[in-house]
């Protein structure tokens, strides 16, 4: 990862590969954001520039020029930010991610973006490292990607002990988002349940994080059905890790639950041919959950949080479960399987029901669960699914203002009697129409209660669509895997650290 810093230092007086400075638009046409700050000079040779161009100011353009007098660096990028006045967090974020990613191979990028308060410096750290990003594990010789080396964010006035405090942050979280994206990049072959859970340990192993972790033997005495009837197929067996950070102090128990599944052909019901080899990135949940959990730990926060990898292999086979067969999942409730593709839910319903037995105060599970959310939501807005309203839209807040798109949906009770089964407590599948409230119902159904006889509060994440890119890299998001969840459920344990949901 790139070396971040910020300073003080005048923008256009610091040596460097590129300056980017911000361009914005308004009715008279493209203008310099942040103009005031640059000196006389060089705003008017940059506003020449712009017009030479034919900068628009639009969000997501950018045009490098040769430097012109007054600027130290070797080039200037222009960068839009659209409207003067709608200039937010994420603006800067995918302005800043925009750059560094196309200036992948330098040296040394300095940031002149507007920035006034320490959270915009963070906002700029964070979308220059997240756009600073290259998955090289599989590439030899000339294909080698090299991401931007040094990273500087210029911002003289902000440059104080809360933009500081700004950079540690986007640091920590860039490396979360960072291990992620490779976790998911990487090939099935190389990723399997007990490669995952070994990845687990290294990944934590100097953080005040413990790590338990279940076999296929230990699954199998423990009642875990799910698990065990989604693995079963394969020839590498599936594996729960439980990831626990448990500081002094802690008043709040948020217990996160990931999908963890390395490689998903759907099983006996398989998957057309056609993008199967996107199904890598079926463990997306997983490794967001990992690292969110890392993440928590190396900023210190003062919440209790154990995270939960189910990991399973999904593949057809001669010992693969079939449709109709009945599964019981840890504590006791069957499951007529219909369709051994809808698997996802069976071990996160044995991982749900695990965490529940900790006792938490708020459950949120994490899933690339159904094809259903891309074709409510499209490819770039996560669903929030819940039982409690006040956790639902707290979800809402604070993944917005980490940067990541997540959109309220209902679970209607209607649905939920499309999954009564004739012989089983509940199928694994239900109404085709809304599968993805029905998928959210599904897993409801496993979510314990309190001793008051209510369910713990609990969230439910469909990524299916954000977790993975299979167009165009944008903004700070590159092609593959995206990390999508980690910022929101760091966000969400920031909050709830200090104020708790009850």
């Amino acid at each position: 990862m790139p070396t971040l810093s910020v300073t003080a230092k005048e923008a256009v007086s610091q040596s460097a590969d590129a300056l980017v400075i911000g361009v914005g638009t308004n009715k008279a046409g493209a203008v310099l954001a942040g103009a005031p700050a640059l000196p006389a000079p060089v705003r008017t040779a940059l506003t020449q520039a712009v017009k030479a161009v034919g900068a628009t100011g639009a969000k997501g353009t950018l045009h490098r020029i040769p430097p012109v007098a007054g600027v130290s660096a070797k080039s200037v990028v222009l960068v839009g930010l659209g409207a003067p006045a709608q200039i937010d967090h994420e603006t800067l974020r995918r302005a800043a991610g925009a750059a560094t990613r196309e200036l992948a191979g330098l040296a040394k990028v300095v940031f002149g973006l507007p920035t006034t308060t320490g959270e915009d410096v963070t906002a700029v750290a964070e979308g220059a490292l997240f756009g600073a990003y290259a998955y090289n594990r599989y590439r030899t010789g000339d294909s080698v990607r090299t991401p931007v080396g040094t990273i500087v964010v210029s911002a003289p006035a902000a440059a104080n002990t809360a933009a500081r405090a700004g950079i540690r942050r986007a640091k920590v979280l860039a490396d979360a988002v960072h291990g992620t994206r490779d976790l998911i990049n990487a090939a099935p072959i190389d990723l399997f349940p007990a490669q995952f859970a070994d990845d687990a340990q290294r990944v934590v192993k100097d953080l005040p994080v413990t790590v338990t972790v279940l076999d296929e033997k230990k699954l199998l005495k423990g009642g875990y059905g799910g698990l065990i009837g989604v693995g079963q197929g394969s020839s590498r067996p599936p594996r729960l890790v439980k990831l626990e950070y448990k500081p002094a102090g802690a008043a709040t128990h948020v217990a996160l639950v990931g999908k963890g599944i390395t490689f998903d052909s759907g099983g006996i019901s398989i998957k057309p041919a056609a993008s199967m080899d996107d199904m890598k990135s079926d463990m997306s949940g997983a490794a967001a959950v990992l690292h969110a959990v890392a993440a928590i730990a190396e900023l210190r926060l003062p919440v209790h949080v154990t995270g939960w990898l189910a990991l399973a292999e999904n593949m057809p086979s001669g010992t693969a479960q079939r449709p109709s067969d009945v599964i019981t999942i840890r504590g006791g409730r069957t499951v007529e399987v219909l369709n051994t593709d809808a698997e996802g839910r069976l071990v996160l319903a044995d991982a749900i029901v695990a965490a529940g037995e900790t006792n938490p105060d708020v459950i949120v599970d994490i899933a690339t669960l159904t094809g259903a959310q891309i074709v409510a939501l499209g490819s770039r807005t996560s669903a929030i699914m819940s039982n409690d309203d006040d956790l639902r839209n707290l979800v809402h807040t604070v993944s917005g203002e980490a940067g990541e798109a997540f959109w309220p949906m209902p679970l209607p009770p209607e649905l939920r009697p499309s999954m009564d089964s004739r012989v089983a407590d509940i199928a694994n599948i239900g109404e085709r129409f809304g599968g993805m409230l029905v998928a959210g119902l599904f897993l409801k159904e496993f979510v314990p209660s309190t001793d008051d006889g209510a369910q713990t509060p609990w969230a439910h994440l469909d990524i299916a669509g954000p977790s993975y890119n299979t167009g165009s890299a944008y903004g700070y998001t590159p092609t593959g895997g995206t990390g999508h969840g980690v910022r929101t459920m760091v966000a969400l344990c920031e909050s709830l650290a200090t104020t708790p949901l009850r």
